[in-house]
């Protein structure tokens, strides 16, 4: 369909979610990685991370060959019109984000240019990165004695983890951070199969494409934490955040999107990418307050619950044994990178309790990351038998409608805290079931 071929480095999320979805609407994909485990479970179509419809779009862009895997970019230079960079950009020591691995592609992109390509950025870098980018491939050029033309661009992604493959095939908008006409028309030609719904192709210069993503990750965060740092308050006076949150969410210049209070924001992305502006704002020497304090009340509301508990058993928690329903950061993902169960669990612990947790997908990545520390339990009700307390962390579709007659009759002591609001406070004061939830 396409003459176009592409490479993406790096598959992890955002460049396994964006090189099937490209696949899908036609163009060929190589997709490159340095982890050759990865590769090779990729080749069989075994998608390494959950994400709802990415496993049956792999298989099927596999077997009509538009998505092939290689451990060497090296390799298929001489094939392609475009790469994209979509290593990761974890957080350094001070908050800033680490471009080691974007870099690396940059030098190699460099070592091996035989003609002209466009280097397009996914990953999410901070204002200046193209310009290091452009600086890494041309002192590779400079070193080989080449003079090759090729342009970057900067596409940062906006992929909800849960939803990923829809928020690509159907975009609220496609953000295009230009410097040359040909780098514009290349862009345009990828994308707009993708923009068929109307909404449209912001182009922009680089830099403030690299800014975008990292205000619309701060804004969404700083609502969170808003209406969390509200929902405290909103305890302290006699008020009820759901009430609030309705009678603000009305305003049409608020709107309604991201005011649910709850037990802290997670993930790859708001964590990272919060710290990672406030550091870029440091590093200009200015300072990011408001930020700052987003930060601050998300930390402390990670602990919400735990203090909740506490507090019902007055400061007596060694040896009780606690449910944990929920353990990713959000639904529909089995990410719990900077996830609130971890930081509630290590308070548990700490206090000396036996945890019991559930959660539908994302048990294999907590063995990963935190052992047998807990013990997993095979559904949520055999989660709840003999618990002193039941905490919600992550909101899984399955955990809302529970039999709360049957909650009551497994749980030694039937309470429930409520870390994301889901429950009626009114049907599980029906069941007998002292229930706690944020915000009132």
């Amino acid at each position: 369909m396409n003459s176009m071929k592409i490479a993406i480095a790096g598959t992890g999320y955002v460049g396994l979610v964006t090189a099937t979805c490209l696949a899908e609407v036609g163009f060929d994909l190589i997709c490159v990685d340095i982890d050759a485990n990865k590769i090779e479970s990729l080749r069989r179509g075994v998608a390494p991370i959950y994400e709802p419809g990415l496993e049956d779009m792999l298989q099927r862009n596999i077997g009509k060959g538009r998505l092939t895997f290689t451990t060497s970019l090296a390799s298929v230079m001489h094939e392609v019109n475009v790469i994209f960079t979509a290593v990761g950009t974890p957080s350094d020591r001070d908050g800033s984000a680490d471009l080691q691995y974007v870099l690396n592609v940059a030098e190699t992109i460099g070592r091996h240019l035989t003609d002209y390509c466009l280097v397009v950025t996914k990953s999410t870098v901070p204002v200046g990165t193209a310009r290091l980018i452009r600086e890494a491939i041309r002192s590779e050029l400079d070193r080989r004695g080449e003079s090759i033309d090729f342009d970057v661009a900067s596409n940062p992604e906006f992929l909800k983890e849960g939803s990923a493959v829809g928020d690509f095939m159907k975009p609220d908008r496609i953000v295009c951070g230009v410097d040359s006409p040909k780098a514009e028309e290349l862009l345009q030609k990828i994308y707009n199969p993708f923009v068929l719904n109307g909404h449209p192709i912001i182009v922009t210069d680089i830099a403030s494409a690299e800014m975008i993503k990292y205000t619309a990750n701060a804004m969404l965060a700083t609502r969170i934490s808003f209406m969390n740092d509200i929902a405290n308050l909103c305890e302290k006076v006699g008020a009820d955040i759901n009430m609030v949150r309705r009678g603000i969410g009305s305003d049409s210049r608020i709107g309604s999107k991201f005011l649910y209070a709850g037990a802290g924001y997670g993930g790859s992305c708001f964590p990272k990418d919060v710290k990672a502006l406030i550091r870029t704002a440091d590093g200009f020497g200015y300072s990011l307050e408001v930020l700052k304090s987003v930060e601050k009340v998300n930390d402390r509301q990670k602990t919400v619950l735990f203090d909740k508990l506490d507090s019902y058993y007055a400061h007596q928690l060694s040896g009780r044994r606690i449910a944990l329903l929920g353990l990713a950061f959000k639904p529909n993902t089995d990410d719990m990178r900077e996830a609130p169960s971890l930081a509630l669990i290590e308070k548990l612990l700490e206090a000396g309790c036996t945890v019991r947790a559930y959660d539908p997908v994302a048990m294999d990545e907590s063995r990963r990351r935190i052992g047998n520390a807990v013990h997993y339990c095979r559904e949520v009700y055999e989660t709840l038998r003999d618990a002193d307390a039941m905490l919600l962390v992550t909101e899984w579709t399955e955990f809302r409608v529970l039999d709360l007659h049957k909650v009551r009759a497994l749980m030694k002591n039937p309470v429930v805290f409520d870390g994301r609001n889901i429950y009626d406070e009114g049907e599980m004061k029906q069941a007998g079931i002292h229930y706690f939830r944020i915000g009132k």
